[in-house]
């Protein structure tokens, strides 16, 4: 099978998966009936084609017209997830759109709305002890790593300012700025000055 069969296989069946059990989402796709939306990640330059009917088939290959085109990278994948979002990712070059921007909205709305409920799937196969303990123990060591990665960032951030001196402290920052207002105001009335005398002569 090839690679990119394999791929869209993969995001049409989860994608329909999620649909199927999820009244609501059912709702929002209904809003995108009849419409396609195409999605290139950067990294790769592949494109998914997402069509959407009574399910959404996805396809890597697509000869007719397509009515939004979006272009991103893998890491604002989970961001577009977020509606609030698709304008400030465009104005930050992180997401690139042609077409209705009202449709990448709406497939935003959609992909939001697909919340994958992993304790309920894994406790059909594992009981729901077991699930409960594992997907507690996931949610808590991904905690911890975001806990460890902030403490890091933190800890960078101290020693480029306290140690190496690389980065002023904020301290200096509002100083200098502070000394910059300053200047700016003295230079002001020195040229109302100037402007008085000369205005004089």
């Amino acid at each position: 099978m090839p690679f990119d069969a394999f791929v869209t296989g993969a995001v049409e069946t989860s994608l329909n998966t999620l649909l199927k059990d999820d009244a609501e989402s059912q709702r929002r796709l209904g809003r995108l009936r009849g419409k396609v939306i195409s999605v290139t990640i950067n990294e790769f330059g592949k494109k998914l084609i997402f069509i959407f009917s009574q399910q959404i088939d996805v396809l890597a290959v697509y000869e007719g017209e397509v009515d939004c085109e979006l272009a991103l990278n893998l890491t604002v994948l989970p961001e577009l997830r977020q509606q609030a979002n698709l304008t400030q990712m465009i104005k930050a070059d992180k997401l690139a759109l042609e077409g209705d921007i009202q449709l990448a909205q709406q497939f935003s709305a959609l992909l939001s709305g697909l919340k994958p409920d992993v304790e309920e799937k894994l406790s059909q196969y594992t009981g729901d002890i077991v699930a409960h303990t594992l997907v507690s123990g996931l949610k808590t060591g991904a905690q911890r790593i975001r806990q460890g990665a902030r403490r890091r960032q933190r800890d960078l951030a101290e020693v480029i300012t306290e140690e190496w001196k690389l980065a002023p402290q904020a301290l200096e920052i509002a100083h200098f700025a502070d000394l910059v207002d300053d200047l700016k105001s003295d230079v002001a009335r020195f040229e109302a000055r100037l402007d008085q005398l000369l205005g004089r002569r």
